[in-house]
């Protein structure tokens, strides 16, 4: 197979399953295990792609590695999050039943079908690599690797920090200010945008590979100005108050910086 049909048969399989999820989420009622399906998605994307690629094995070998590391762990994650609140659904959803209400049943379909588009727009970075004959490694390949490590390790602390946080009763109610979380509010985010630098530096090399670099700018955007930061910082204000926005005050939203003082 070739870019077109490889990225075309991934699509109609991601909506036919996405399309499923949706039935399965109605009758569950909680439409946050779409966040779940998505992160696992990836793993099982990079994995047909290196399956089928025609490129150097080795190098489809290290993507479908990667990004299956990578994307069970987010997805395990996520899983554990949902599984723990379920009834209870992801704030962003109750506010999207709100912000959608009469018409919320075919949105809400669509959503599911835009995050199957999405899969596989963000998995140019590891479709171009698995269609690359060279043989051998490349220094920005190699350097995509060390970041991908680094970022994973931070992501991973991040995400462990703020879950022991809010496994204290004591810190009910609380801003999490600890570890990572007090030199930027969202390391989580910030970490999750490094790996996905990390595989467009992997790609970059390949054959069209400038075109992975649509992946870590499209993250960008989501994390800083829709679905990511915008969001988790809405659903921190009702919940939290006047401490989240001293939070906001004295710590970077999203670069690990270190916090400012109290005026």
């Amino acid at each position: 197979m070739t870019t077109l049909p490889l990225a075309l048969t991934a699509l109609l399989a991601l909506c036919a399953g996405f399309a499923l999820l949706y039935v399965w989420a109605r009758r569950l009622d909680n439409y946050g295990t779409v966040d779940v399906a998505w992160s696992y998605a990836f793993a099982l994307t990079a994995g047909f792609y290196a399956w089928a690629g025609p490129g150097w094995g080795p190098r489809r070998a290290v993507i479908a590695a990667l990004v299956g590391i990578w994307s069970l762990r987010l997805g395990t994650h996520l899983l554990r999050r949902v599984a723990a609140h379920h009834p209870v659904e992801d704030g962003r959803y109750v506010q999207l039943r709100r912000d959608w209400v009469g018409n919320f049943a075919p949105r809400m379909f669509g959503f599911f079908q835009l995050q199957a588009a999405s899969v596989v727009f963000l998995s140019v970075p590891f479709l171009l690599p698995t269609l690359d004959s060279a043989p051998g490694f490349r220094l920005v390949e190699w350097t995509g690797l060390a970041l991908w490590v680094l970022a994973l390790l931070g992501e991973t602390i991040a995400d462990a920090q703020l879950a022991a946080f809010k496994r204290d009763p004591a810190n009910r109610g609380r801003v999490c200010d600890a570890g990572l979380w007090r030199y930027s509010r969202h390391p989580n985010y910030f970490f999750e945008w490094l790996v996905w630098v990390a595989y467009a530096l992997i790609a970059i090399a390949s054959p069209w590979g400038w075109l992975a670099l649509s992946a870590p700018l499209a993250i960008l955007y989501l994390l800083l100005r829709v679905t990511g930061i915008p969001l988790t910082e809405e659903q921190s204000l009702r919940s939290k108050g006047d401490a989240y926005r001293r939070y906001q005050q004295r710590t970077s939203a999203f670069v690990p910086w270190f916090p400012r003082s109290s005026s």
